[in-house]
């Protein structure tokens, strides 16, 4: 099962929190989806300014206001957006308000481990590949970059006509330990496309970065063979 869901969709709610916070009616609900999903768009694939997608963005926050909407960029490289004095985070801010209507707080986080981040590993080796670069040797350099980088495993598979073969086919590597259906796992995941001449080549990355640790009083007795004779009881008066 774990293998046919996505790992942050599966784990949304329960240990990893929204991309997307914040509260609306029943009839402006479909409305602001669609406007997140335009900002990230904008962002990610931006008309003029192509430095933007060789920035390394991770992922978009929005949270919304009464106001403005806040919206957070996990950048491995922020230098490329924000531009000489932050002349262009400025005309960024701008752009995105004219494309809204509406009032844009724009906020850049620096990602310090780049490696570790499922979404930039994949971009990467799609790069790689579109660079005409052997998919083996991609793929086993960037999982090396990954494991050296601290990671406790990761999972790197590739779907299309690989090295412009014929027939389309699925080639994948692990290593470390994935553990899929986990939900104490911390599991990233990105995926992406590479388009190479012969045609588009998916691109599918998992890395374990550990374990999420909160109280795991319960976890230890179970472990120990010591669990609670007598569980506690909530009562409705």
């Amino acid at each position: 099962m774990g293998q046919k869901v996505n790992p942050i969709s599966y784990r949304t709610g329960v240990v990893i929190g929204w991309k997307s916070r914040w509260y609306a009616s029943k009839q402006d609900f479909a409305d602001l989806l669609l406007e997140d999903q335009k900002i990230r768009k904008f962002i990610k694939n931006h008309p003029k300014k192509t430095q933007y997608r060789n920035a390394g963005i991770d992922k978009i926050e929005i949270e919304r206001t009464r106001d403005e909407v806040k919206v957070v960029l996990h950048v491995a490289r922020p230098g490329l957006i924000i531009g000489k004095k932050g002349q262009e985070v400025e005309l960024l801010q701008e752009e995105l308000q004219n494309l809204i209507g509406r009032v844009v707080n724009l906020k850049i986080e620096e990602i310090s481990r780049p490696e570790l981040r499922a979404q930039l590993v994949a971009e990467e080796v799609a790069q790689q590949l579109q660079k005409r670069s052997s998919f083996r040797r991609t793929m086993k350099r960037a999982m090396e970059q990954t494991m050296d980088a601290g990671a406790k495993g990761i999972k790197i598979q590739l779907a299309g006509r690989l090295g412009g073969a014929e027939m389309a086919r699925r080639e994948k590597q692990i290593s470390g330990s994935i553990p899929l259906s986990t939900l104490r796992a911390k599991i990233d995941y990105g995926f992406t496309e590479a388009k190479t001449a012969q045609g588009h080549i998916g691109v599918q990355v998992w890395i374990n970065n550990g374990m999420y640790t909160g109280d795991a009083s319960d976890g230890s007795d179970a472990e120990e063979g010591q669990a609670p004779k007598k569980p506690k009881r909530t009562y409705k008066r």
